[in-house]
């Protein structure tokens, strides 16, 4: 079975539990907490991975490192799923789990990708737009490359809106090598 089938199928059971005992906010700041170890240890990362490794170990390893900071419900969630050996998955279960967070909460997530960093004023544009394309709660991430020359890209899902000088361009020369005195056929 694929990694997304199980780690949805985990997500999916918990979030439904935490909807139903009302921990849905916590639940979520501790996958948060997951996702943002696993960022920044690659370490814990590998030893998630690690075939050699027991799930006894691991899963008392995970339990160390996140007793006191995450609520029991995510405690028993991690000790069952190192029961059924799915350790590698956990990572991938926090993401799914946001998703299907958003997905409970009408929260679509967009992602801005200027040559500078936005400020307060340019950032609630930015989500007014999305808010207006898509008729949801905008959640918004940010990206600066400067490779754009200047302008901004917006991919909401599978749509976008390039407004980069880097796209205008291109489109300026397609139109310039078109031989416009040839009559098309």
């Amino acid at each position: 079975m694929s990694e997304y089938r199980i780690a949805s199928r985990y997500s999916k059971s918990l979030i439904d539990l935490a909807v139903e005992k009302n921990q849905l906010e916590d639940i979520k700041a501790d996958m948060e907490l997951f996702s943002k170890v696993c960022e920044e240890n690659r370490d814990f990362v590998l030893m998630l991975n690690n075939p050699i490794l027991e799930s006894l170990r691991k899963a008392a390893i995970i339990k160390k490192v996140f007793k006191g900071k995450v609520q029991e419900m995510t405690s028993l969630f991690f000790d069952i799923v190192s029961r059924k050996h799915r350790e590698s998955v956990l990572p991938e279960m926090a993401k799914v789990f946001k998703q299907l967070y958003n997905e409970h909460k009408g929260i679509i997530t967009a992602e801005v990708t200027t040559t500078f960093k936005l400020d307060d004023s340019l950032r609630s544009e930015v989500i007014k737009i999305v808010k207006e394309i898509s008729n949801k709660e905008v959640e918004l991430n940010e990206k600066v490359d400067e490779a754009l020359i200047g302008g901004f890209l917006i991919r909401v899902g599978d749509k976008q809106i390039d407004e980069t000088i880097q796209s205008k361009l291109n489109d300026l020369r397609r139109e310039l090598t078109q031989n416009q005195y040839i009559k098309q056929i």
